[in-house]
């Protein structure tokens, strides 16, 4: 157990007023620790998470608007003795990584649809910006810090990803940023500033009852294109990681919901770049990791390198 876990373990057991409360943890890596006592579960967010853009998080997930929708904190925010910041939630019952034909993508692509939908000039504010291409970004600078040997991999990776424009690498943000601002005052904003996930995979959907799946992972929420929470299920279909039956079933449930990201015909001309990005992001990571773990690829982490070599080829036959 790590020294972060240790201590959130005890503000959680200080929490629930019960010094000896058996405590499960959950996760504990250093971009989130997640430790469970009962019905609460409490996470520490990763180091440097800006407590103003948190609170403003935290009132969106507990706003009505988002009822039904997002997971709603059980309190406010605290901060452990290392300085990061803590918050408390719901337990829900994850999804099953044994049951990949129980998964819920219809529920995916109908919560996320909602979630688009929410009119972002009622919401707690300044809404920050949706954080999946500085995610991205951060990818891509760890597999430089990694100074791994040269390799068709490597190359094709950041090759993949100098193709990509500005605001999909978590720059050239100016913009959006300014017209999210806007949009938080008056009348809601365009296609490119609705409320994003900013992180979206089957592990952050949770049953939070019997029936009701909820959006968990306030992190990356905020200001952005919607089309980028739809990239990792499209990354993954692109990539063969996804069933076509699946991916299907998403699409057509987010677009049966109202969910207008995706277009209403042809998905690729809004999905394309974001997932390149995704794509790319999650190649970069599985290097790096890779190669700090001394081991080979998995066979999903080899299926998006490849998928970043296809992009990369495709950008130099493209000129």
């Amino acid at each position: 157990m790590s020294e972060t876990a240790a201590q959130l373990v005890t503000a959680l057991r200080r929490a629930r007023r019960d010094a000896t409360a058996e405590v499960t943890v959950l996760a504990d890596r250093p971009d989130g620790t997640v430790v469970r006592c009962g019905h609460v579960v409490a996470k520490a967010h990763p180091p440097g998470t800006d407590p103003a853009e948190l609170a403003v998080r935290l009132g969106v997930a507990a706003h009505p608007r988002c009822a039904e929708i997002l997971l709603p904190p059980v309190d406010g925010m605290g901060a452990l003795p290392d300085g990061r910041q803590v918050t408390l939630w719901p337990y829900g019952e994850p999804v099953a990584p044994d049951a990949p034909d129980a998964a819920p993508w219809v529920e995916a692509g109908k919560l996320l649809a909602r979630l688009h939908a929410v009119p972002v000039a009622e919401l707690p504010g300044p809404l920050p910006a949706m954080r999946g291409p500085v995610k991205a970004a951060r990818a891509i600078a760890r597999l430089r810090a990694a100074a791994l040997p040269d390799s068709v991999a490597t190359r094709a990776v950041l090759r993949a990803w100098a193709g990509l424009p500005g605001w999909a690498r978590g720059v050239d943000r100016t913009d959006r940023m300014d017209k999210g601002n806007e949009s938080n005052k008056g009348n809601g904003g365009g296609e490119d500033n609705r409320l994003c996930h900013g992180d979206l995979h089957l592990g952050q959907l949770i049953r939070h009852r019997a029936t009701d799946w909820r959006l968990i992972d306030i992190d990356d929420l905020g200001l952005g294109d919607p089309a980028w929470d739809l990239a990792r299920p499209a990354a993954w279909y692109a990539a063969g990681l996804l069933a076509a039956e699946d991916w299907e079933r998403f699409l057509g449930a987010y677009r049966a919901a109202g969910g207008s990201a995706a277009g209403e015909r042809d998905p690729w001309p809004r999905l394309d770049v974001p997932a390149r990005a995704l794509t790319v992001q999650t190649a970069a990571l599985a290097l790096a990791k890779a190669a700090a773990a001394g081991r080979a690829l998995d066979e999903a982490e080899e299926a998006m390198v490849e998928a970043s070599v296809r992009i990369a080829h495709f950008m130099e036959a493209a000129g």
